[in-house]
């Protein structure tokens, strides 16, 4: 035990020393931070000048009501009885439902129509001069509204960029807004009797505790958690990897064997890179505590968590980071090299990222059948489960028995992989196949 408390502390010591750790440290946070506000930001920027859109109104009465439209012009704003498809499906994940529709009011804000006089021309002309005004970069596209539009023609629509969907989408819906209103008022009906049946339903949405929430703290906050198993695990599994290729390129293994055990060996590195990880994760937390601190005196809310989660999240981060860990050790104890470890790794990447997708679905419905096995498959545990206890709290069992399968599964790879480990690690020049590691097994 002295000789392996050895190498956890050279390996504790050797990284929590390094630039790496102090910059990964400082940045985790913020990247993390960037990935979910920027995106939002981003969506909310005006980039460039306005699209300039010519409108040939055919139908002699529709310019006017369709400017108005994509202005949000009037005393109050407009609400549809119809999806509101103008803006992107998603902003950010740190965005809310008035930051996603605020985004989309800007969008359509950013379009500038410019009405073409047709002064009885032929439609075939008036296509050639907008064409040319294309090519000339004096408009971004037109529209033709046909003369028949309120009894079901086609409006025609040209942009240079025809990648832009959202500036069609905002024109496609304003139009179709434009002539709904149009085709009751002839049918008698008065504008304001339409705008007052075309208004929505505000859909009051409470929580456990009687207070009205919206959900988007809940789900980002289960998002937010799985995709931090994700990465840690992935990350520090990465550690692992390096670390064991490195002693077998410098043949600092041969020396260690001689003198302690690959078990313990093994062992050391496993539980020296897991207390590194855990000291940059209570970094983390306790900054995320500090900020819930000083959120707590201002005008942010932030999701209450209560104190068993974090339980949960050490116990699920352990129990994902020597299940995957121990097989990044095996790995890099096979191969020869870092690219070839990074080839063999890549159906590990690929396990953990489909338990990451499959908790998308968990989310919708925690206690389908998919979710009960995802949440016990020992592989997709530690993302799948936590995804289920912060959305909606399995029993206890459940959790239990997660546990339970998940840190078996581990203590069976770390007996698998120390029966590998010694003769992997002694062994160069070329990668071992599946054969030669089944052999290793039975001779160990």
């Amino acid at each position: 035990m002295k000789k392996m408390f050895a190498v956890i502390k050279r390996e504790y010591i050797q990284r929590v020393r390094t630039k790496f750790f102090v910059v990964a440290t400082i940045l985790g946070p913020i990247m993390m931070a960037g990935f979910t506000v920027v995106p939002g930001m981003m969506m909310m920027m005006r980039t460039g000048g306005p699209t300039r859109i010519a409108v040939v109104d055919q139908a002699g009465d529709t310019y006017t009501p369709l400017a108005n439209a994509l202005e949000d012009r009037g005393d109050r704003p407009r609400q549809s009885a119809t999806p509101d498809l103008s803006g992107p499906p998603a902003v950010g994940a740190g965005a809310s439902q008035e930051q996603i529709k605020q985004a989309g009011r800007m969008m359509r804000n950013n379009i500038e129509l410019e009405k073409v006089s047709i002064d009885n021309r032929p439609l075939s002309d008036l296509k050639q001069q907008l064409e040319s005004r294309i090519r000339n970069h004096e408009i971004d596209g037109y529209v033709i509204l046909p003369p028949d539009l309120k009894q079901g023609g086609r409006p025609e629509y040209r942009a240079r960029n025809t990648a832009d969907l959202f500036t069609r989408e905002n024109i496609q819906n304003a139009i179709g807004k434009v002539v709904r209103n149009q085709r009751l008022e002839a049918a008698g009906i008065r504008q304001e009797d339409i705008e007052r049946a075309s208004q929505s339903v505000d859909l009051k949405s409470v929580g456990d505790a009687g207070q009205e929430s919206q959900g988007e703290a809940g789900f980002f906050l289960s998002l937010g958690m799985g995709i931090w198993i994700y990465m840690s695990v992935l990350l520090y599994g990465q550690l692992v990897l390096g670390a064991v290729i490195e002693e077998k390129e410098t043949r600092i293994a041969e020396v260690l064997f001689s003198s302690m055990r690959s078990f313990q060996l093994m062992m050391g590195k496993l539980i020296g890179v897991s207390l590194v990880a855990l000291t940059q994760m209570s970094i983390w937390a306790l900054t995320f505590i500090g900020l819930s601190v000083w959120a707590a005196g201002s005008s942010i809310k932030l999701p209450h968590i209560a104190p068993i989660v974090f339980v949960y999240l050490l116990l699920f981060f352990l129990m994902g980071f020597f299940i995957y860990s121990t097989v990044y050790a095996v790995v890099g104890s096979m191969v020869t090299t870092t690219q070839e470890g990074s080839q063999v790794a890549m159906p590990i990447v690929l396990m953990l990222i489909a338990g990451f997708f499959v908790s998308f679905n968990i989310i919708r419905n925690p206690n389908s059948p998919l979710a009960f096995w995802a949440s016990m498959f020992p592989f997709f545990a530690p993302v799948t489960m936590l995804v289920r206890i912060v959305t909606e709290t399995p029993p206890l069992w459940q959790i239990l028995l997660s546990l339970a399968i998940g840190f078996l599964t581990a203590t069976g790879l770390i007996w698998l992989a120390s029966r590998i480990y010694r003769v992997g690690m002694l062994m160069y020049g070329k990668k071992a196949t599946i054969p030669e590691v089944i052999r290793w097994v039975r001779q160990a």
